[in-house]
């Protein structure tokens, strides 16, 4: 009987092989992972609706709870309230991905554990696909940190900044207490002495009126300058019960002194992209028209800033605030990451693409162009952005054709950036028969590399038929 062999010794040289062969298969689906179009995170629409459910039982808590005197001022307000949270859920603008909320929730937590004031405080921090450059505390314990912010920071101690301010307003009910000091102002001698003088005058009764309201309008979306100056405060001192480094307030407050800062060419990006030999650019799609239909005559806002960090005072100020509050802190070892640095900056990507899907699925087709070539110049051959970009000239081409553009577009107004004004410009300017020859000529100059996308040849195949009618 042969004699059996030690297994090192019959094995070993398959296992070898074995092992190279393992290794070069994960490699290669590491490589091809990695090399993969960006896929928009799925909306977890039971997650959302279990949340409105939630958050609407507490509106109609809080509303049963009013007190009786002033009781209809205090309820107009607090409905006006949540009819603006109602909206974020509308329009499925709260992030529901997981891995993103977790890694939100874990910044949050890091500042609610460091700080016992916070443990058993009721709120809750959500990610919002906005892409204004904005953090809200928007009432009934719901902060929102916006995308079109996030992206922009640099490390999570500015993260945590823009947090815990927003964690600030909350716990020094800021909100709260600006409806209560308004409707009580409202009912005020005074107020009613005014009103009554204006109701017995003989004339400019509307004028006065309208004076007089003016200087009374109440926004549950903003915040007086001290409210800014005490949240900034505040947040500082929660933030040096962390291991963040509280220096990232600095860092976010100047960066929110220039974010308003229009450096990008939007007419230089128009043209790089949508140059096609087969259909040049052309230089009447980027003129401003003049007259009753052209211009920028409506002043219209995306969003209001509201409870934000851009509000005045002027961040210069503010910065010198936050620096005198720091000087007086004794110095100790701080982390600029605290996290992790991997996912945040994985997060900063992945929410351009997700801002660029969400105003596509939001029906706002400019705004999404607008955001979609702010991408595409650093990344001009990102399968995802040009297979997007089709898309969205075959979406127009359709609207157009149905008559329903205007719904899904917004108009020049001297309340947009300049930059994007140039794209609404722009759309204004093209005739149908251009937004066919556009998208269908771009997408011809990806053929060839994108061939085996199936959502391009999709797009291809679409923009093809619509370019023939």
């Amino acid at each position: 009987m042969k004699p059996c062999q030690p297994a090192s010794q019959t094995w070993y040289p398959l296992r070898i092989r074995l092992l190279s062969l393992v290794c070069t298969i994960t490699l290669y689906m590491t490589v091809q992972a990695q090399n993969l179009p960006y896929q928009p995170a799925q909306e977890d629409e039971s997650l959302l609706k279990q949340l409105f459910t939630q958050y609407e039982a507490q509106h109609k808590a809080r509303l049963a709870s009013l007190p009786t005197q002033y009781r209809d001022d205090y309820k107009k307000i607090y409905q006006s309230r949540w009819e603006n949270i109602k909206a974020r859920f509308d329009d499925k603008e709260i992030h529901t991905d997981k891995a993103a909320q977790q890694y939100l929730d874990e910044l949050v937590n890091e500042i609610r554990q460091s700080n016992p004031v916070l443990m058993h405080k009721d709120f809750r921090c959500y990610f919002s696909r906005s892409s204004v450059p904005n953090a809200s505390y928007i009432g009934q314990g719901i902060i929102l940190i916006n995308m079109g912010l996030f992206h922009r920071l640099d490390n999570e101690s500015q993260a945590a900044f823009v947090i815990a301010h927003e964690i600030a307003h909350y716990l020094m009910n800021h909100s709260e207490n600006a409806i209560n000091n308004y409707v009580t102002r409202v009912n005020s001698k005074e107020i009613q002495e005014e009103l009554r003088k204006i109701k017995g005058s003989e004339y400019g009764k509307r004028e006065q009126f309208e004076k007089l309201v003016k200087g009374l309008t109440f926004s549950n979306r903003r915040h007086s300058r001290d409210h800014e100056s005490e949240a900034d405060s505040v947040a500082v001192a929660l933030m040096s019960n962390t291991r963040f480094d509280p220096q990232g307030a600095v860092g976010t407050l100047a960066l929110l002194d220039t974010i308003d800062v229009d450096r990008f060419n939007t007419a230089e990006a128009l043209q790089s992209a949508f140059h096609s030999p087969g259909y040049p650019f052309q230089k009447k799609w980027i003129a401003k028209q003049q007259g009753l239909l052209g211009g920028h005559a409506e002043l219209k806002e995306e969003e209001p800033l509201a409870d934000s960090l851009k509000t005045h005072p002027d961040c210069q100020l503010r910065i010198q605030q936050v620096q005198t509050i720091l000087a007086g802190q004794a110095a100790r070892a701080r982390q600029t990451d605290v996290i992790s640095k991997s996912t945040f900056n994985k997060l900063r990507q992945e929410f351009r693409y997700e801002m660029v899907a969400h105003t596509y699925k939001a029906n706002n087709y400019t705004r999404s162009l607008y955001l979609t070539i702010l991408v595409l110049k650093e990344n001009p051959a990102d399968p995802w952005l040009i297979t997007h970009a089709g898309n969205l000239f075959n979406a127009m081409y359709d609207a157009q054709k149905a008559h329903t553009l205007g719904r899904s577009i917004d108009l020049p107004a001297p309340g947009y950036a300049s930059s994007y004004n140039l794209v609404l410009q722009f759309v204004q300017n093209l005739h149908r028969e251009d937004m066919a020859a556009i998208g269908y000529h771009f997408l011809g100059r990806h053929q060839a590399t994108l061939t085996a996308y199936a959502p391009f040849k999709e797009a291809y195949s679409k923009s093809a038929q619509i370019v023939k009618e």
